[in-house]
């Protein structure tokens, strides 16, 4: 099952399209991101969070549509993004998209990208989703796919990321180490319409820069 989160994120262009189709079997909306959901014409299933930031008038509009509300209280130890995840994942889904989750707080924006290495995630297709932007987690093989000039950026998120084997990059790894704070594997570039990455130790973040609209 596909789920759309929306989080309450600025949103300073629309997601690509070709990156987030028209709704999903799930949309969760993040408390005030139900405004975000509205605008990009996503009709809300569930608003999780503790509903701090959600317009009270818009709150009681979605429950009279009989959205459903999954409140929690203020003081808690997850942030309402995590249990927004958690609740999809809980509900079966295996393919998650994350909308406005960066371009705000520099805290918030560091957490959701890490909330992609969460141990709930493994075996979940989850990924971050900002303009023609996409953040996603490598543990063991990914394939990432997009247009021949595209920027694919590869980030270890672990002390190291080893064993690394790309293909159908410009500038290509093979056995290759990644090292946390080095800054070695910004700015690659597709070759082909489909890449691959594989890697033996660690955890790769992949952030890819689809080329503009023309």
């Amino acid at each position: 099952m596909r789920a759309v989160i929306v989080a309450n994120g600025p949103m300073a262009k629309p997601p690509l399209g070709t990156l987030v189709r028209r709704g999903g079997d799930l949309v969760v909306c993040v408390d005030g991101g139900a405004a975000h959901s509205l605008t990009l014409g996503l009709k809300p299933d569930v608003v999780v969070g503790d509903m701090d930031s959600i317009d009270p008038a818009l709150r009681q509009h979605l429950m009279e549509e009989g959205v459903r509300m999954v409140e929690f209280p203020r003081r808690k130890d997850e942030t309402d993004l995590e249990l927004a995840v958690r609740y999809a994942v809980t509900e079966g889904a295996t393919d998650l998209v994350l909308l406005g989750a960066l371009g705000g707080r520099i805290d918030h924006t560091l957490a959701n990208l890490m909330l992609l290495a969460s141990p709930e995630l493994e075996g979940v297709g989850a990924r971050i989703v900002e303009g023609n932007q996409e953040v996603f987690l490598v543990r063991e093989e990914a394939v990432i796919e997009g247009k021949p000039g595209d920027t694919v950026s590869l980030l270890p998120l672990t002390e190291d990321a080893a064993g690394i084997y790309t293909e159908g990059l410009e500038y290509p790894l093979r056995d290759g180490v990644l090292t946390f704070g080095a800054a070695r594997g910004v700015s690659n570039v597709l070759l082909d319409p489909r890449a691959r990455v594989r890697l033996k130790k660690g955890l790769l973040l992949v952030v890819h820069h689809h080329q503009e609209r023309s």
